[in-house]
């Protein structure tokens, strides 16, 4: 049976919360509220950026910068998404679709070795959101600009935290996965700013400049 611990008053409320805004905002990245507020306030029309993981978020994205690659792994939501960027007319998107891989071995994935089409330090920002999220992650620590953002969405789900989030990591917890802590090493020191609406968390780190 699948725990239901989460089911409080608070988590209850959040939810509500979370699927008001969600039909609302019907054409909004699938984010938190505050972390697509700050998005939109960031991105330039001149940015580039991956995102791993397609849906609403590839055609928001698409209409604010100058070119995205989006990687996705369900071949049904890909043709979705596909006949959403031809309706909104956007043609700065590469989409790349990668099935996930029967062996089971994500380091081999061509899903994850799309971040070897980037050079390196050439990216504004890289979203992190769909399958063999550690390793996505850890591709393209080193192909981020200087300044440039890594965005993890469900990210209390694999790093300390002190989300109110169901199945958080505790902040007195260790990352997940040891990929995770491997990124976690990484990324730790860096400027974060970390959103959550009480369902999910989003957190938004930026490469140091130095």
């Amino acid at each position: 049976m699948r725990p239901i611990r989460h089911l409080t008053p608070r988590y209850i409320w959040n939810r509500i919360i979370e699927k008001l805004y969600r039909r609302t905002h019907p054409d909004v990245a699938w984010l938190t509220p505050d972390a697509n507020e700050i998005l939109d306030g960031i991105l330039c029309k001149e940015d580039r950026g991956v995102e791993f993981g397609s849906g609403r978020s590839t055609v928001w994205f698409a209409k604010r910068i100058a070119f995205l690659d989006s990687v996705e792994h369900q071949a049904g939501w890909f043709d979705k998404v596909k006949e959403m960027l031809a309706a909104a007319s956007l043609d700065n998107v590469k989409y790349h679709l990668h099935l996930r891989d029967s062996d089971h071995d994500p380091s081999v994935s061509g899903y994850v070795h799309v971040a070897d089409d980037f050079e390196k330090e050439s990216l504004d920002f890289a979203l992190v959101d769909g399958i063999y999220r550690e390793y996505c992650a850890r591709a393209v620590l080193e192909k981020l600009k200087p300044g440039g953002m890594l965005i993890i969405d469900n990210v209390n789900l694999y790093l300390p935290c002190e989300s109110v989030a169901p199945n958080s990591v505790p902040l007195d917890g260790k990352p997940v996965t040891p990929v995770w802590q491997e990124v976690y090493d990484v990324i730790h020191p860096w400027r974060t700013i970390w959103t959550s609406n009480g369902v999910s968390d989003t957190a938004i780190f930026f490469k140091p400049c130095v």
